[in-house]
């Protein structure tokens, strides 16, 4: 599949899939604009051109947010993206503190894409608290999400210095921010 053919249809089967969400902004901002902002992340501070992490970018919450089966991902995008995706993946059958635990443990041991990946989500949700806060989260517990993602890219350090040096810049303006 041609790179920008297998990008658009990964860009309209993430749409597809989260028609219906939207994000905990007090915007209640559309949800696909999050992977969007992720693979834009990726391509532009990245450099990222490999069109299997931005399609995997792309679909990176599908199975965990919107009940799409790995299956599906697999027969439209193939192993690889799929493999991608599964990395980035929480159990959500686990419990919301288990899940973060597994992050901070797991994040070392990712796959290089699987690494680019979560650094450039983690970018964009430190964003986003820091701009358009879910509406109803405290500074206490922004503050407490910040801190978890310091856990979690710490053992990612080492994977892209761009993509590194934007989340510490933003880390310390929420810090700043939340008085931390």
């Amino acid at each position: 599949m041609k790179d920008a053919h297998m990008l658009l249809k990964a860009a309209r089967f993430a749409a597809e899939k989260h028609r219906d969400q939207r994000r905990k902004d007090s915007f209640a901002s559309p949800y696909i604009n999050h992977p969007l902002q992720v693979a834009e992340t990726l391509a532009v501070l990245g450099g990222v051109e490999d069109a299997l992490l931005l399609a995997a970018a792309l679909l990176h919450d599908t199975v965990e947010d919107t009940g799409t089966h790995p299956a599906e991902i697999e027969i439209e995008f193939g192993a690889e993206v799929l493999s991608i995706v599964l990395e980035v993946t929480d159990d959500k059958s686990l419990p919301k503190a288990e899940r973060k635990r597994l992050q901070v443990e797991n994040a070392p041991h990712k796959s290089h894409r699987a690494k680019l990946l979560k650094l450039a989500d983690k970018i964009c949700n430190v964003g986003d608290i820091l701009r358009s806060p879910p509406a109803d989260w405290s500074i206490q517990r922004r503050q407490e999400y910040l801190l978890w993602t310091e856990q979690v890219v710490a053992g990612l350090r080492g994977t892209h210095p761009d993509l590194e040096c934007r989340y510490d810049e933003l880390l310390a303006e929420g810090k700043r921010a939340l008085g931390l």
